[in-house]
């Protein structure tokens, strides 16, 4: 136990034949339960979990059928310790990248009530910049900003981590069945926290790289589904926060804003394809599109800063 409080570790593993035994191995005395989740592995995972789990009582092995995902195996493993009285569950990846010794950082806010939900961040680092791929660091800096709008916690950074910590007052709010199953899960898991008016904390920590681990990130595709995902769950937090749950008036000023947005969209069409067609600049349809544009640029802030205030008191 950690402060009286039962601990259990979430392990999502895809194929981490090589990295599970350190993983557990590692892991601290005050950990209670580490709850290890085979997503269909093609190596020798399962093999290793099953020796691991002969020299102790702490690891529980949940095998997958089929690939979920790593999402999917994390819900998995929520929902086990949401069933098993678990008061705080961490997941932590089975590659190696998450350090035991920043979960006493990663636990406090959440074991001492001050927050539902803490999260590592890599970014604050000094040597994140030099640590972290570039690639990586950037993209991670532009989903983080789509974050931010898309779940309500404007002071939240680095998005992507799967380092957290969850209490079981939210394991028992949200339904582990509809959460996002690939690698947007930390994205679609912080909207459906805002709507639950989960206080959230970031935790700053150093990133780690080049300890064995292999990431099954394919850029490319995580560019074209993550962003798709977010703008669907922003709409639904509209919806489930400020239209069902409450109303607010920030989802007139974004519907203004959206509207806005697409006539100056349509208008710029217009004005090109005249320009392009008779070679004459048509001076009145170019003042409606800049109108439309300044319109919707402001309406579009405005609601920004109404979801900020709004949600200001949902940080520690």
């Amino acid at each position: 136990m950690y402060k009286n409080k039962i601990i259990g570790v979430v392990v999502p593993c895809y194929n981490e034949g090589k990295q599970i035994g350190k993983v557990v191995e590692t892991m601290p005395k005050f950990i209670d339960k580490i709850i290890i989740i085979d997503d269909k592995s093609k190596d020798n995972t399962v093999v290793q979990i099953e020796l691991l789990r002969k020299r102790g009582t702490r690891v529980v092995l949940i095998k997958h059928s089929v690939n979920e995902g790593v999402g999917g195996a994390i819900a998995s493993g929520y929902k086990w310790c949401r069933d098993n009285k678990i008061d705080v569950a961490v997941v932590m990846a089975g590659d190696g990248q998450m350090l035991p010794k920043d979960l006493p950082a990663i636990l406090d806010p959440v074991v001492d009530n001050i927050v539902d939900y803490s999260k590592a961040n890599r970014l604050l680092s000094d040597e994140a910049y030099e640590k972290i791929p570039r690639v990586r660091y950037l993209g991670n800096s532009i989903l983080s900003f789509c974050t931010k709008v898309a779940s309500g916690y404007w002071h939240i950074m680095d998005s992507q981590t799967g380092y957290t910590a969850i209490n079981s007052k939210m394991l028992k709010l949200i339904d582990w069945d509809k959460m996002y199953k690939r690698y947007g899960q930390p994205n679609d898991l912080l909207v459906r926290l805002n709507v639950y008016n989960a206080k959230v904390c970031d935790v700053p920590i150093e990133p780690t790289y080049g300890v064995g681990e292999k990431s099954g990130i394919k850029l490319g595709k995580v560019f074209l589904t993550i962003p798709k995902m977010m703008l669907k769950m922003f709409f639904w937090r509209m919806k489930e926060k400020y239209i069902i749950r409450d109303f607010h008036p920030l989802v007139l000023f974004y519907f203004a804003g959206f509207l806005n947005v697409f006539f100056s969209t349509v208008l710029l069409i217009r004005f090109i394809y005249l320009w392009i067609l008779t070679g004459e600049m048509f001076k009145m349809n170019f003042m409606a599109f800049m109108l439309c544009s300044l319109m919707g640029v402001q309406f579009v802030l405005f609601a920004m800063w109404f979801d900020m205030e709004y949600n200001k008191d949902l940080k520690c």
